[in-house]
């Protein structure tokens, strides 16, 4: 991998996924900035780039309690706007290189981008 193509991990700091994502790159020598959303929540923007490359549909996690605190299981919504108001909806973690992310552990993508 190009060592100017850095790796971008967002998620939260209690999130046992997000914590393995952050290990599996420091384990191969790659220190990956890591944004929090407790922190910072992503612009609308950014959230449209993820989407672009992993598609609309998986963004928001039916299975985090925010989801569930929000009572969208039975509402019809806008996945990009619900995000842009709620940050913590995000399926985490979110790993970028350049324009390309996945979503959730996907170390078999992970490990193809650091042999390239």
């Amino acid at each position: 991998m190009s060592s100017t193509t850095p790796i971008q991990i967002i998620g939260t700091r209690k999130c046992s996924d997000t914590r393995k994502a952050v290990r599996f790159f420091q384990e191969r020598g790659v220190q990956p900035h890591v944004m929090d959303l407790n922190d910072r929540p992503l612009a609308r923007g950014e959230l449209e780039n993820i989407a672009r490359s992993v598609g609309v549909e998986g963004l928001i996690d039916p299975e985090s309690k925010e989801f569930e605190r929000r009572g969208l299981a039975h509402m019809v919504y806008d996945p990009l706007e619900a995000l842009t108001r709620h940050p913590l909806l995000l399926k985490t973690p979110v790993v970028r290189r350049g324009r390309q992310a996945t979503l959730g552990l996907d170390p078999e993508t992970w490990s193809r981008w650091l042999a390239e």
